[in-house]
């Protein structure tokens, strides 16, 4: 049986970002308010107050020259230009063809699926751990910093100019290398976090995977998502169904080990890559040739309205 998912977005890696994967709240406060990792006071100097405006010298104006007004109005009111229109041919008449089958609809609540999801679970909590130990890493790292800077401004008196400028250019290099590091380490944790929900993704959503096979097993052809039904039975509704097969067919997934970044691991050959899929799924011409940077495929439970 053809199997056609018209389920609207409320995807695996859409819904879960915002829960599973939340950057620690207190380290990106401090980090917005200071617009980046530690600011240093001398990188941000009172700003000096705004230059008065010289005074403008009234210039005459003929009686008959045309105002600023007067000559836009032609423009604002030009008639839009004539172009040609090339004929187009008419349609061909379509045969008649067999109607479709009638619609046999089932419903399903993506997030509940995701919430009973034992691998979901596991990202949850071992990614949930990392970001935390980076939390941490990043506070440890910002009261060091600071801890440097008053501790210039407390010997500001007793350093030459000189010597202030080179600390402070010291700090500002150190602040840069801290952008660079926690922003490449909250990367990694990032794509590791896709590398396991795209494996959910796949087991639900591929043609054979297990929402098409529950689907299938109550003869359904048109899958929907339970937020866009304003009414339906509870026989339509196939969330748990779909949840229990998936935690037999995936209870675990694999995530990429803690520090290990999933670019250089794709590069590694190691395993196939989002770029083999992309080109699998434009047929076996593109997958001959070499993809450069292709785009993620879209997913049917990613997908937004």
């Amino acid at each position: 049986m053809t199997f056609h998912s018209l389920m609207r977005p409320a995807s695996v890696g859409a819904l879960l970002a915002a829960t599973v994967l939340a950057v620690a709240p207190s380290a990106h406060a401090q980090a917005a308010n200071n617009g980046g990792w530690f600011v240093p006071k001398a990188a941000h100097p009172d700003a000096a107050p705004a230059p008065r405006p010289a005074p403008r010298r009234s210039v005459p104006v003929a009686a008959d020259a045309p105002s600023d007004e007067d000559q836009g109005a032609p423009n604002a009111q030009q008639a839009p230009p004539v172009l040609p229109l090339p004929p187009i041919p008419n349609p061909p008449t379509v045969a008649k063809a067999a109607p479709p089958p009638a619609a046999v609809i089932g419903v399903i609540n993506v997030q509940a699926v995701m919430q009973m999801s034992s691998a979901a679970q596991e990202i949850q909590q071992v990614l949930g751990a990392r970001r935390d130990k980076l939390a941490q890493a990043v506070q440890r790292e910002e009261g060091a910093w600071r801890g440097e800077q008053q501790k210039l401004q407390s010997e500001a008196r007793t350093l030459t100019a000189d010597q202030i400028q080179l600390r402070e250019r010291h700090l500002q290099e150190r602040r840069a290398k801290d952008q660079r590091d926690f922003g490449n380490q909250a990367r990694i944790i990032q794509e590791a976090a896709q590398v396991g929900f795209h494996q959910i993704e796949r087991e639900l959503e591929q043609g054979n995977g297990i929402i098409a096979a529950v689907a299938g097993a109550h003869n359904m052809n048109l899958v929907l998502h339970a937020e866009q039904v304003v009414l339906h039975v509870g026989e339509q509704d196939i969330t748990e169904e779909v949840a229990n097969q998936l935690n037999k067919t995936l209870p675990h997934v694999f995530i990429p080990d803690d520090g290990v970044d999933p670019e250089q691991l794709a590069k590694s050959g190691k395993m196939p890559t989002t770029a083999d899929e992309q080109r699998a799924a434009q047929g076996p011409e593109q997958a001959a040739a070499p993809a450069a940077a292709p785009a993620q495929p879209e997913s049917v439970l990613r997908q937004h309205h």
